[in-house]
C-alpha cells in the first residue's frame, strides 16, 4: 500500500477549477472576482469545522514522543481548528502536584496558553475516570453519587479552558431499566452543576448500554436539558463484549452505526470521525463515510467534526490526516 495516497487531496483542486470556470461564464459584465472568490469558498470550505480528538494521538504521548502539552501546535500544523482533550493523557503530568487539584488547575493554565498562542478553539474535555471513581450509573445510589461529585473538578476544568462541553461515559449497570434511570438521574445532577458554568454535559456512545441509541436517545429525551446532549461517533455502536471489564473481548452486538447516528444527531453538540483503516483510495473500510457525512448534513448540523483515528496500519499522524482528507473530500461529493 502507498501510504502517500492518503494525504492527496486532487479532487478539491479540480472541483475548484470546475467552480472558477462556472463564475467565469455567468459574469456577463466581465467582473469575475466576487463570483471566483465565492467559488473558491465553496470548492475548499465543507459544511462543519474541523477539531482534533487527542485520543488519536495517545499512543505517540504515552511511548513519550510527544509532550501532552504540545497538542494544540501539533493539531494547527496538521490543519485543524478546534481541540477535545482527554483527561487522563494529563495524569501523568499532574503527578508533580501535592494535589489532584493543584494538577488539575496547572493544567488548565498551561493547555490555556498553549491553544491561545496557536489561536486554536478549545471544545470538549472527555472526562475518562477509573470505574471505581467515575460510575455514573452504578446500581447504587451513593457510588453514583460520589461519582457525580469526582466529575466535578473536571466540569470546572472545561469551564476554564473555554469548552463548550465535558464528554462523560454512562458505565455501570447493565440492566436497562435500571442504567436508564440512573443516567437520568447522574446526567440531571451534573447538568444542574454545569449549567453555572455554560458548559454542556454529553454523552458519546461509548460502549455497552451508551452504545444502543435507542436508549441513549430515551435517557437525553427524560433529562430534557439544554445542557445535556450527545456526541456521536461514527464507530462506536458496539453493545456487548465476550471478555472481562468494558473493553475486554471482541463485540459479539453492535447497533446499527447509521442508525444510531441518525437517531443521536438531534441532541448533538459535537460529532466524532471516527476511522480504523484505509483502502487504496483513501476510503475508509468499515464505515460509509458519504452515508455517515450525508445523515450528519441532513440533520442541519455545522459545527466541529472531531478526528479520531485509532487503527494500527498507519501511525497516528498518517491516519489523522487521511481522515481528515477523507472528510474533506467526501464533504465536497454531498
Amino acid at each position: 500500500m502507498n501510504r502517500r495516497r492518503f494525504v492527496r487531496n486532487s479532487s478539491q483542486a479540480g472541483l475548484a477549477l470546475a467552480l472558477l470556470g462556472l463564475a467565469s461564464c455567468k459574469n456577463k459584465s466581465g467582473d469575475t472576482s466576487q463570483d471566483t472568490s465565492q467559488a473558491m469558498a465553496a470548492a475548499a470550505d465543507p459544511f462543519f469545522k474541523l477539531s482534533l480528538a487527542q485520543w488519536s494521538v495517545h499512543r505517540m504521548i504515552w511511548e513519550g514522543q510527544m509532550d501532552p502539552y504540545d497538542f494544540a501546535a501539533k493539531a494547527k500544523a496538521w490543519g485543524f481548528s478546534g481541540l477535545e482533550y482527554v483527561n487522563h493523557l494529563y495524569a501523568k503530568s499532574m503527578e508533580a502536584y501535592d494535589t489532584e487539584l493543584a494538577g488539575i488547575e496547572a493544567m488548565v493554565k498551561e493547555l490555556s496558553k498553549r491553544s491561545q498562542d496557536q489561536e486554536m478553539e478549545n471544545l470538549i474535555m472527555m472526562i475518562d475516570l477509573q470505574e471505581d471513581a467515575g460510575a455514573l450509573c452504578h446500581p447504587e445510589s451513593s457510588v453514583r453519587a460520589a461519582a457525580v461529585t469526582n466529575h466535578h473538578k473536571w466540569i470546572d476544568a472545561a469551564s476554564g479552558l473555554g469548552c463548550h462541553s465535558a464528554r462523560v461515559n454512562l458505565f455501570g449497570t447493565r440492566d436497562q431499566e435500571l442504567w436508564t434511570s440512573a443516567a437520568v438521574e447522574s446526567l440531571s445532577n451534573l447538568c444542574e452543576y454545569a449549567k453555572n458554568q455554560n458548559v454542556n454535559v454529553i454523552v458519546e456512545n461509548h460502549g455497552w448500554l451508551s452504545s444502543d441509541a435507542a436508549l441513549l436517545t430515551d435517557v437525553m429525551e427524560k433529562v430534557n436539558m439544554d445542557n445535556c446532549g450527545t456526541l456521536p461517533d461514527f464507530g462506536n455502536f458496539c453493545t456487548k463484549r465476550d471478555g472481562e471489564g468494558n473493553w475486554g473481548g471482541a463485540c459479539v452486538e453492535e447497533y446499527d452505526r447509521y442508525q444510531g447516528t441518525m437517531e443521536l444527531m438531534p441532541y448533538a453538540k459535537g460529532v466524532s470521525a471516527k476511522s480504523y483503516a484505509f483502502n487504496e483510495k483513501g476510503e475508509e473500510t468499515t464505515i460509509d463515510y458519504a452515508k455517515m457525512l450525508g445523515i450528519v448534513k441532513d440533520a442541519g448540523y455545522t459545527g466541529f467534526i472531531g478526528v479520531e483515528y485509532e487503527g494500527n496500519d498507519l501511525s497516528e499522524e498518517e491516519g489523522i490526516l487521511a481522515t481528515k482528507n477523507l472528510l474533506i473530500n467526501t464533504a465536497e461529493q454531498l
